[in-house]
Protein backbone atom coordinates (compact mmCIF):
# COMPACT_ATOMS: atom_id res chain seq x y z
CA UNK A 1 0.00 0.00 0.00
CA UNK A 2 2.84 2.38 1.02
CA UNK A 3 4.82 1.96 -2.07
CA UNK A 4 1.39 2.25 -4.56
CA UNK A 5 1.56 5.68 -2.93
CA UNK A 6 5.04 6.68 -3.74
CA UNK A 7 4.88 5.27 -6.92
CA UNK A 8 1.67 7.62 -7.78
CA UNK A 9 3.79 10.40 -6.25
CA UNK A 10 6.22 9.75 -8.49
CA UNK A 11 4.58 9.56 -10.98
CA UNK A 12 2.78 12.89 -10.15
CA UNK A 13 5.91 14.17 -10.04
CA UNK A 14 7.22 13.14 -13.36
CA UNK A 15 4.29 13.93 -15.26
CA UNK A 16 4.36 17.69 -13.44
CA UNK A 17 8.25 17.88 -14.60
CA UNK A 18 6.89 16.88 -17.68
CA UNK A 19 4.64 19.37 -18.56
CA UNK A 20 6.52 22.62 -17.10
CA UNK A 21 9.81 21.92 -19.48
CA UNK A 22 6.97 21.49 -22.52
CA UNK A 23 5.30 24.62 -21.44
CA UNK A 24 8.76 26.54 -20.96
CA UNK A 25 9.72 25.30 -24.13
CA UNK A 26 6.60 26.66 -25.81
CA UNK A 27 6.83 30.00 -24.22
CA UNK A 28 10.60 30.45 -23.46
CA UNK A 29 10.86 33.02 -26.65
CA UNK A 30 7.82 34.92 -25.59
CA UNK A 31 9.70 35.20 -22.17
CA UNK A 32 12.98 35.75 -22.92
CA UNK A 33 11.65 39.13 -25.74
CA UNK A 34 9.23 40.65 -22.78
CA UNK A 35 13.16 39.84 -20.54
CA UNK A 36 15.03 41.51 -22.97
CA UNK A 37 12.14 44.58 -23.61
CA UNK A 38 12.03 45.12 -20.08
CA UNK A 39 16.06 44.75 -19.12
CA UNK A 40 17.29 46.57 -22.15
CA UNK A 41 20.27 44.07 -22.75
CA UNK A 42 21.09 40.41 -23.10
CA UNK A 43 22.65 39.48 -20.46
CA UNK A 44 20.93 40.99 -17.83
CA UNK A 45 17.47 39.13 -19.73
CA UNK A 46 19.05 36.22 -19.40
CA UNK A 47 19.55 36.48 -15.70
CA UNK A 48 15.93 37.73 -15.41
CA UNK A 49 15.02 34.69 -17.55
CA UNK A 50 16.65 32.19 -15.23
CA UNK A 51 15.33 33.28 -12.20
CA UNK A 52 12.06 33.24 -13.54
CA UNK A 53 12.01 29.74 -14.57
CA UNK A 54 13.87 28.63 -11.28
CA UNK A 55 11.09 30.62 -9.11
CA UNK A 56 8.21 29.18 -11.56
CA UNK A 57 9.67 25.44 -11.24
CA UNK A 58 9.91 26.19 -7.61
CA UNK A 59 6.61 27.14 -7.45
CA UNK A 60 4.86 25.47 -10.32
CA UNK A 61 2.61 23.30 -8.03
CA UNK A 62 0.62 26.44 -7.30
CA UNK A 63 0.02 27.13 -11.00
CA UNK A 64 -3.55 26.71 -11.88
CA UNK A 65 -3.77 24.74 -15.74
CA UNK A 66 -6.63 26.68 -16.57
CA UNK A 67 -4.93 29.94 -16.92
CA UNK A 68 -2.49 30.61 -19.32
CA UNK A 69 1.01 29.71 -18.37
CA UNK A 70 2.74 32.87 -20.30
CA UNK A 71 0.63 35.13 -17.73
CA UNK A 72 1.48 33.16 -14.51
CA UNK A 73 5.68 33.45 -15.89
CA UNK A 74 5.03 37.02 -16.79
CA UNK A 75 3.82 37.57 -13.49
CA UNK A 76 6.88 36.26 -11.76
CA UNK A 77 8.84 37.66 -14.27
CA UNK A 78 7.77 41.19 -13.51
CA UNK A 79 8.13 40.21 -9.65
CA UNK A 80 11.75 39.07 -10.37
CA UNK A 81 12.34 42.22 -12.73
CA UNK A 82 11.44 44.69 -9.93
CA UNK A 83 13.47 42.51 -7.26
CA UNK A 84 16.36 42.89 -9.05
CA UNK A 85 15.83 46.64 -9.91
CA UNK A 86 15.40 47.16 -6.22
CA UNK A 87 18.29 45.23 -5.49
CA UNK A 88 20.65 47.26 -7.43
CA UNK A 89 18.72 50.48 -6.32
CA UNK A 90 17.83 52.06 -9.53
CA UNK A 91 14.28 52.48 -8.89
CA UNK A 92 14.39 56.26 -8.73
CA UNK A 93 12.64 59.21 -10.50
CA UNK A 94 15.90 60.96 -12.29
CA UNK A 95 15.17 63.20 -15.43
CA UNK A 96 17.32 62.19 -18.20
CA UNK A 97 18.13 65.62 -19.12
CA UNK A 98 19.39 66.35 -15.71
CA UNK A 99 21.50 62.97 -15.50
CA UNK A 100 25.43 63.27 -16.21
CA UNK A 101 25.11 67.49 -15.58
CA UNK A 102 27.13 67.20 -12.48
CA UNK A 103 28.44 63.99 -13.08
CA UNK A 104 27.10 62.54 -10.39
CA UNK A 105 24.46 60.39 -11.73
CA UNK A 106 25.47 57.89 -14.89
CA UNK A 107 23.19 55.78 -17.43
CA UNK A 108 24.05 52.48 -17.88
CA UNK A 109 22.31 52.25 -21.84
CA UNK A 110 22.64 49.10 -23.37
CA UNK A 111 25.28 49.04 -26.38
CA UNK A 112 22.64 47.29 -28.66
CA UNK A 113 25.41 47.73 -31.89
CA UNK A 114 26.95 45.36 -29.41
CA UNK A 115 24.17 42.49 -28.64
CA UNK A 116 23.83 39.48 -30.41
CA UNK A 117 20.38 39.99 -30.36
CA UNK A 118 20.10 42.73 -32.04
CA UNK A 119 17.90 41.10 -34.80
CA UNK A 120 15.50 39.90 -32.58
CA UNK A 121 15.48 43.21 -31.25
CA UNK A 122 14.88 45.04 -34.76
CA UNK A 123 12.52 42.19 -35.35
CA UNK A 124 10.27 43.18 -32.37
CA UNK A 125 11.24 46.92 -31.78
CA UNK A 126 13.04 49.73 -33.45
CA UNK A 127 15.93 51.19 -31.59
CA UNK A 128 14.48 54.48 -30.35
CA UNK A 129 11.19 52.67 -29.54
CA UNK A 130 13.61 50.24 -27.04
CA UNK A 131 15.70 53.46 -25.90
CA UNK A 132 12.70 55.34 -24.85
CA UNK A 133 11.89 52.01 -22.77
CA UNK A 134 14.78 52.05 -21.10
CA UNK A 135 14.52 54.99 -19.95
CA UNK A 136 11.07 54.20 -18.09
CA UNK A 137 10.88 53.30 -14.70
CA UNK A 138 9.78 49.60 -14.36
CA UNK A 139 6.16 49.68 -13.37
CA UNK A 140 5.58 51.73 -16.45
CA UNK A 141 7.69 49.58 -19.28
CA UNK A 142 6.09 46.09 -17.40
CA UNK A 143 2.42 48.05 -18.11
CA UNK A 144 3.42 49.49 -21.55
CA UNK A 145 5.36 45.88 -22.64
CA UNK A 146 2.59 43.58 -21.10
CA UNK A 147 -0.47 45.78 -22.65
CA UNK A 148 0.97 46.89 -25.82
CA UNK A 149 3.43 44.77 -26.83
CA UNK A 150 2.13 41.36 -25.42
CA UNK A 151 -1.68 42.18 -26.13
CA UNK A 152 -2.75 41.20 -22.76
CA UNK A 153 -6.00 42.78 -21.46
CA UNK A 154 -5.93 45.43 -18.26
CA UNK A 155 -7.61 43.03 -16.56
CA UNK A 156 -4.59 40.33 -17.06
CA UNK A 157 -2.07 43.22 -16.61
CA UNK A 158 -3.52 44.37 -13.30
CA UNK A 159 -3.54 40.76 -12.05
CA UNK A 160 0.28 39.93 -13.32
CA UNK A 161 1.43 43.37 -11.72
CA UNK A 162 -0.88 42.82 -8.58
CA UNK A 163 -2.73 46.15 -8.87
CA UNK A 164 -5.72 47.42 -9.92
CA UNK A 165 -6.78 48.27 -13.16
CA UNK A 166 -6.61 51.77 -12.76
CA UNK A 167 -3.28 52.08 -11.69
CA UNK A 168 -2.55 50.06 -14.79
CA UNK A 169 -4.44 52.70 -17.14
CA UNK A 170 -2.73 55.21 -15.75
CA UNK A 171 0.73 53.65 -15.29
CA UNK A 172 0.32 52.77 -19.62
CA UNK A 173 -1.57 56.51 -20.47
CA UNK A 174 1.85 57.70 -18.65
CA UNK A 175 4.54 55.53 -19.54
CA UNK A 176 2.80 55.63 -23.29
CA UNK A 177 3.09 59.82 -22.57
CA UNK A 178 6.90 59.09 -21.95
CA UNK A 179 7.49 56.75 -25.08
CA UNK A 180 6.14 59.91 -26.93
CA UNK A 181 8.14 62.31 -25.84
CA UNK A 182 11.35 60.70 -25.99
CA UNK A 183 10.72 59.78 -29.93
CA UNK A 184 9.69 63.58 -30.21
CA UNK A 185 12.71 64.33 -29.08
CA UNK A 186 15.28 61.53 -30.39
CA UNK A 187 14.00 60.57 -33.78
CA UNK A 188 11.44 63.32 -34.86
CA UNK A 189 10.69 62.56 -38.34
CA UNK A 190 10.15 58.45 -37.81
CA UNK A 191 8.17 58.68 -35.55
CA UNK A 192 5.77 61.88 -35.59
CA UNK A 193 2.74 59.71 -37.48
CA UNK A 194 3.37 56.99 -34.62
CA UNK A 195 3.36 59.73 -31.68
CA UNK A 196 0.22 61.16 -33.02
CA UNK A 197 -1.65 57.80 -32.51
CA UNK A 198 -0.16 57.96 -28.47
Amino acid sequence: MFFSGVKERTTYVGDRAKLFEGLIRDSYKQAYGLAYRLTGNASEAEDLVQESLLRAYRFFHRYDESLPFTSWLYRIMTNAHIDMVRRRGRIRTTSLEASGNDGSTTWDLPDLLASPDRQMLLESLDEPVQNALVSMTAEFRTAVLLADVEGLAYEEVAEIMKTSVGTVRSRIHRGRKQIRTHLLKHAPKTYRSFCDEL
